[in-house]
Formats: C-alpha cells, sequence, structure tokens
C-alpha cells in the first residue's frame, strides 16, 4: 500500500475553501467565524446594505437639530436673536451714552455724527434708547415665556395624565380665561399698579397667557400616555412618577416648546403695546413701546424716532416667530 503523502494528515485537507467553513464544528469555530464576519462588515466602508456608520438611529432632538442646522431661516433668525441677547447683558458695548441723559437743545434734530439716529422730542439720543430697550423686551418676553410654559405644563400635563374631575375644571377655567381679551385684561389689571418694574407686566402675561400652553399639553400628554411603551412600563410597574418624568413628558413636550417659542414674540409685542397705552412700564423705564408712544405726536416733524424703535421692535418678533416656525417644522414628523 502506498504511504499517505503528509497532506492528507492535513486537518481538512482534500476539502474546498467551502467545505472547510462549513465542516469545522465547535463552538470555537463558530465564535471564530462569526467574528470574523463581524470584522469584514466593520471595516467595509459602507457596512451592510451600503449603509455607513452615520446612518444609525437618531432621535427626535438629534434628528431636529440636524434638520435646523441646515435650514437658513433658523440660523438667520438664530443669529438675530444672539445679537439681541448680546445688546441686551452688554449694551454698554455698542454705545457709550446713556439712555436718561437729554438735551432739549437737540430736540427731534436729525442724525448726526456720534448719533446715527437722531433725537428725540426730549432731545434724548434714539440710538441709545433703542439699545437698552432691547433689553427691557427681551427681559419681558423670556421671563413670561418661561412662567407660562412651566405653569401651562405642569397643569395641563397633570390633567392629562390623571383626567377625571380635575381634567373637567382645568378645561372649564381654561375656557374662561380664553373669553377675557387680553389688551382689555391688561387695561384692567395693569392700571392699578404703580410699581415702574417689569415683574407686574410679566405677571399679568403669565396669568393670561398659561391656559394656551396648558391646552397643548394636556393633549400631547393624552396622545403620548396611549403609546404601546408607556402602556408596556405601566405593566412593569412604573410609577406616575416615572412615567410623566421619563417616558411621557421627553415625548410630549415638543409642541410645548414649538408654541413657546413663537409665543416669545408676541409677549415682546404685547408689552409694547400695554407701554404704549400707558399701563405697561411706566419713565424712567427704557421700552421700545414707551419710546414709539412718545413719538407718536410728532411724527411729521421727527419720524425717526417713531421708526427706529418701532423697526427694532418689528424685527424681534420677526425673529422669534420665524425661530418657532422653523423649530415647528423640525419637531413635527408630519411635515418631513
Amino acid at each position: 500500500m502506498p504511504e499517505p503523502t503528509p497532506e492528507h494528515h492535513l486537518p481538512g485537507a482534500g476539502r474546498t475553501p467551502e467545505d472547510g467553513a462549513i465542516a469545522d464544528t465547535g463552538m470555537g469555530g463558530a465564535m471564530d467565524l462569526a467574528t470574523a464576519e463581524g470584522e469584514t462588515l466593520e471595516k467595509t466602508p459602507g457596512g451592510p446594505q451600503g449603509t455607513g456608520p452615520s446612518e444609525k438611529a437618531r432621535s427626535l432632538w438629534s434628528d431636529a437639530w440636524r434638520d435646523l442646522r441646515r435650514n437658513p431661516v433658523f440660523i438667520i433668525s438664530g443669529l438675530v436673536i444672539l445679537f439681541l441677547v448680546f445688546i441686551s447683558l452688554w449694551p454698554g458695548s455698542i454705545t457709550w451714552l446713556s439712555p436718561l441723559k437729554c438735551d432739549l437743545a437737540k430736540a427731534q434734530e436729525g442724525s448726526q455724527p456720534g448719533h446715527p439716529f437722531g433725537f428725540d422730542g426730549q432731545g434724548c439720543d434714539v440710538y441709545t434708547r433703542v439699545v437698552y430697550g432691547a433689553r427691557t423686551s427681551v427681559t419681558v418676553g423670556v421671563l413670561a415665556t418661561l412662567g407660562v410654559a412651566l405653569l401651562g405644563s405642569v397643569l395641563g400635563g397633570l390633567a392629562g395624565f390623571f383626567g377625571g374631575a380635575g381634567d373637567s375644571i382645568l378645561s372649564r377655567i381654561t375656557d374662561i380665561f380664553f373669553a377675557i381679551p387680553v389688551v382689555l385684561g391688561g387695561l384692567v389689571l395693569l392700571s392699578v399698579v404703580t410699581s415702574n418694574t417689569v415683574w407686574p407686566v410679566i405677571g399679568f402675561m403669565v396669568l393670561l397667557g398659561w391656559p394656551q400652553i396648558s391646552r397643548i399639553a394636556r393633549g400631547s400628554v393624552i396622545t403620548v400616555k396611549q403609546n404601546d411603551f408607556v402602556q408596556a412600563a405601566r405593566a412593569l410597574g412604573a410609577t406616575h412618577s416615572r412615567l410623566l418624568l421619563r417616558h411621557i413628558a421627553p415625548n410630549a413636550v415638543a409642541p410645548v416648546i414649538v408654541v413657546a417659542t413663537i409665543a416669545l414674540g408676541t409677549f415682546i409685542s404685547l408689552e409694547a403695546t400695554l407701554s404704549y397705552l400707558g399701563v405697561g412700564l411706566k419713565p424712567p423705564t427704557v421700552s421700545w413701546g414707551i419710546d414709539i408712544s412718545a413719538a407718536s405726536p410728532y411724527i411729521r416733524n421727527a419720524p425717526h424716532a417713531l421708526l427706529w424703535p418701532s423697526g427694532a421692535l418689528a424685527l424681534t418678533v420677526l425673529a422669534f416667530i420665524m425661530l418657532g416656525d422653523a423649530v415647528r417644522d423640525a419637531l413635527d414628523p408630519k411635515l418631513r
């Protein structure tokens, strides 16, 4: 009998590569094969079916942020708002005058070197007052929006989650508040206030503004709590606080953010309206609404004193409305 050649003693001799891959048995062989395949997929630039690492599943917020960064409306409005926030915090960085320093000898004069916007009826520098007026408007808008969003979200979220008599009572209360005209309510409530601070105006906005956020938060919570993942967490024994904070709130807060962002511009406009009517902020507080009201009688002789604060107010409100629209488009899956 002829001696077997050395190759017959090799494990797997006489088998094709495909046969060897299948014939190798044992957990070690299977793990080595799976590891090799996994390394091959990881090293492949496109990954399985041509999907790369960047195609991993993203959350709603990361997906929305990606869309916002590509939206020119968001970028433009965001830059305008960042500039407004900057001059609100550090107005002295772009003006060297005091908004309360006036010279009657220069009343209603136009643009001059060092005074690009001219002077108002009291001889105050219009440019300086427009810059300092941004601080008041942004402060009122931001604080009122935070108060409205916090109060409305808590009340509406609890009513939508628990339902029952509390939900019915809250719904009737919101209906009553919706029946109150905002400007008329401001004329009645703020006419008896003598404070020169922004807090009465902010408190009035929170008082009449929370029902809208509350109704939106209630509807969003009712929709989210019916989802399967919430029912599964409830079946596993999750407490009410855990359901609200960990499962419902993160998925129900998007509509509230959209409405609050748009409402911020509305609150700035409302503050200017109330100040124009004489029941909002009062001198010596610097406000665009106060300056517009003071410049209205002599619009023919000094239109610049009216146009500049009006333009700043319109640009600010427009920026926040555009920001809200961009956020709404990014957070609403139905608009994709």
